[in-house]
This record gives C-alpha cells, structure tokens and sequence, in this order.
C-alpha cells in the first residue's frame, strides 16, 4: 500500500497546488474559467484519442468489463434513490438530494486517467478512457433527470441525448475507435504532436481539479456530504470489484475497475446543480470531501484488489 500511495502522491500534490494557486492573485478568474474550457474541448479528447488509438487490448474481456461497470453504476443510482425517504427524515430538502443523488453516481475519470496512468501499463489507461466514454452517457441521463424530478425543472430529453452526443470526450473515443479499423495508421508526425497534446492533459486538468474544489465548511459534515462520499468511495468499489470477481475477472483488468470505482466525484455536477436549481453548495462540499478523502482510499481499495487478484 506504501508503495501505491507514493505512486499517486504527486497526482494529489497538484490538485492542492490548483487549488492554492486559485487562492493567489496571480491569476483570475477568467484564467481558470478558460483553463477548463481548454481541458474540455481540446485537451482531454486528444488525450482520450491517443490513449485509446496506441492501447493493445489482447487479452482484455472488455464487453464483460464494461457490463460490470454500468451494473454496478446502476445498482449504485437505484441505492442512493432508495436513501431519499431517509434523508428526508433527516430534514434534506428536495434540491439538496438532488446533488447527493449527483455525488453519489458521477465519477473523475481524469483522476482515474492519471492514477493508471503512474500505476499501470498503456491498456489500463486504455480501459478508464473507455469506461469515461462507456458511462458518460447513462450517468448524464440519470442525473439530469433526478435533478429535473427534485426540482420541479422541465428539460428536453432530446436536448440533453443532443448535447451529449456532440460531448468532445464522446468525439474523441468515437474517433480513436475509426481511427484503430482503419486499414492504415496515421502518420507519425501527427500521432506525435497529438500526444504532446495529450500529455499536458493531465497536469493541467488536475490543477484545474483543484481550483474547481470549494465548499462551505459548515456542510463538510452533513448528510449532503456524507451519503454520498460513503456510497461513491465505499459501496461502489464493494459493488464494483465483487460483481467482477462474480463475471469471472481477475488480475490487471480487476485493478481497472476497481480505480475506476475508487475515485471520487466530478466538479461537473456543480454546474448542472446551478443551472437547474439543485443545492451547488452542498454538491461542491460533498466533491471537496470525496478528493480529500481519495488521497487515503484509493491507495486502500487497490491494495484490497491486490490481494483478492493475488498480484
């Protein structure tokens, strides 16, 4: 475990650095504002594009890894709705499930991106870009409908299946798929730079992970803030890696999943929270929580696999 949690330190050291640095007045608003937009639009899709295109998947049961993944995402979504009546009772108003729903369910696929990226070899970077893609969509649909339900909004399932599909991370994977069955590869010259591109991905998509994290420090310890870090951080990867030891999957492809269950939730959620009414506040609390905690529990949950793998 010493040696996992040495690994992904320096992945977590720049989260915090992002996050001091957008306390300092070197840099405003706009900087990080475009800083995410940069991510989004031009930096992880290159990155999910080259990390999918030069992956070598022998060996790996993908259809059966992708199937326990969106299983275990779904059993996940049907347990946190089943904590509504109790939360009620705990005095949580309707917008603020809403983001304990969102907490709950959506995942950081860019710090699980970094984490294989230290600890694994290129498929196991490969398999979290396909898990990103494999799940955005289900996880969008779930979540935009929860807050639509709990807030009394009215979006457009088309509109939200539209935006979704037109969703760079789905265009990048989309094309790195075309791009592995065409009969020729691309020139190296544009695979190199693509990958120049790719690489600064990570870094600068986690100091913007941690400049996106805030969180009104009265909410830390609230049930908005505790449901859901126990249902992503600790029921998840329970789910997640015994459904796969249940389908017959075992040693590297079993440490993939169980990543991708071990991080906590994505910043994303905030502004699907402001723009359709539910608590923001208490949904960046509840990601705040979850990235510190992650420091201390991903390390513990591979460690975990390990040993059930045997490896």
């Amino acid at each position: 475990m010493a040696a996992i949690f040495a690994s992904i330190a320096p992945i977590f050291i720049l989260i915090f650095a992002g996050n001091g640095l957008k306390r300092l007045p070197l840099f405003q608003p706009d900087f990080w504002r475009g800083l995410d937009r940069m991510g989004f639009y031009v930096l992880y899709p290159v990155l999910l594009f080259t990390t999918i295109v030069r992956a070598d998947f022998s060996g790996l049961s993908l259809g059966t890894a992708m199937f326990v993944l969106l299983a275990a995402v779904t059993v996940l979504g049907f347990l946190a709705l089943a904590l509504w009546p109790l939360l009620r009772r705990q005095g949580l108003s309707r917008p603020t499930y809403s983001s304990v729903f969102q907490a709950s369910i959506r995942w950081n696929g860019f710090i699980a991106l970094a984490v294989a990226e230290k600890l694994f070899p290129p498929e196991g970077a490969a398999m979290v870009a396909l898990a990103m893609a494999v799940v955005i969509i289900p996880i969008n649909v779930a979540t935009v409908s929860v807050v639509a339900w709990f807030t009394n909004a009215k979006p457009s399932l088309g509109a939200t299946l539209r935006k979704v599909a037109v969703n760079p991370l789905i265009v990048g994977t989309a094309l790195a798929i075309i791009v592995r069955l065409l009969p020729f590869p691309l020139p190296g010259p544009i695979m190199d730079a693509l990958h120049l591109v790719g690489r600064a991905a990570l870094g600068m998509g986690l100091l913007a992970i941690g400049a996106g994290l805030k969180g009104n420090v009265r909410m830390l310890t609230g049930w908005a803030v505790i449901a859901p870090s126990v249902l992503k951080l600790a029921v998840l990867p329970v789910l997640m890696i015994g459904l796969a030891i249940l389908m017959g999957i075992d040693g590297l492809e079993l440490h993939y999943l169980a990543l991708c269950a071990a991080v906590p939730t994505a910043m994303n959620g905030y502004v699907l929270a402001r723009e359709m009414g539910g608590d923001a506040e208490a949904y960046a609390a509840a990601v705040t929580v979850q990235t510190a905690i992650a420091f201390l529990s991903i390390p513990a949950v591979l460690a975990i696999t390990a040993q059930l793998a045997g490896t």
